[in-house]
């Protein structure tokens, strides 16, 4: 029986759960397949950011390639509106409400496999660090690591951390994945990043260049694939790649 602050409809081809976690508005797409050699978990994967409402909902049908292949292979794919919270302490609480419902009320597996696109890197990485415990891995596309390397203006994310600029800047290091990876070094979370060497928007070199770096200078294990020319672009290279899915089928499996 549904509860009352469920929502049931149909997308990608299969049953999509709209719920509330605390405040916040979330979703999960149910498998189209049982999942296999994992036991009795349920594997998942969490994408960032996501936006419930119009004018611009995410994830979209860009994302129905990967989406669609990781249901079929019993994965379930879910999602939280936190807003534009850029990675915030109160984004964060929005996450950890959510994945408090996914895991018990929904039984989904206890590790999550992230996928952050563009700035869903600062929403999943600075929740990740703070509950490493909780990550099966990460995979992104073109995600935004490093507040300090973005080529937009930051008056959006210092206002999203409730502060002032100059204040940012003084406090950024605490809220900065690049400066917040020993937690999942230590964890041995492995990471996967696409990004194009012609991104004007999220430099690689600023973002996944210098995570892969510091991370594997930690000791963790980070695997980059850059596309030559490409920049921040909603391109099949991005969003049809067989090699992020494959990272996701074959590292993202929770034990048996």
């Amino acid at each position: 029986m549904a509860r009352k602050d469920e929502q049931h409809s149909r997308q990608f081809g299969t049953d999509r759960i709209d719920f509330t976690a605390g405040k916040w508005q979330g979703f999960i797409l149910n498998p189209t397949k049982p999942a296999t050699g994992t036991g009795h978990a349920k594997p998942w994967i969490w994408y960032a950011p996501t936006f419930m409402k119009d004018p611009f909902p995410l994830p979209k049908e860009l994302h129905a390639w990967y989406i669609e292949r990781l249901l079929a292979a019993g994965f379930s794919v879910a999602g939280v509106d936190v807003g534009e919270s850029w990675g915030s302490p109160a984004g964060r609480e929005g996450y950890t409400a959510f994945y408090g419902a996914c895991v018990k009320r929904y039984g989904l597996a206890p590790k999550a496999c992230l996928l952050p696109q563009s700035r869903g890197g600062l929403f999943h990485y600075n929740w990740a660090a703070e509950h490493p415990e909780c990550v099966q891995c990460i995979g992104g596309i073109y995600t935004l690591v490093n507040v300090l390397g973005l080529r937009l203006s930051d008056a959006r994310i210092h206002t999203a951390y409730g502060m002032d600029e100059q204040t940012f800047r003084r406090e950024v290091a605490k809220h900065n994945p690049i400066d917040r990876l020993a937690p999942l070094a230590k964890a041995r979370v492995p990471l996967f990043n696409i990004h194009g060497d012609n991104d004007k928007i999220v430099p690689l070199e600023d973002n996944v260049g210098e995570i892969t770096r510091r991370y594997r200078a930690l000791g963790g294990e980070a695997e980059l694939l850059v596309l030559p020319g490409q920049g921040h672009e909603e391109i099949p290279p991005f969003f049809t790649n067989p090699q992020l899915l494959e990272f996701f089928l074959t590292r993202g499996r929770p034990a048996a």
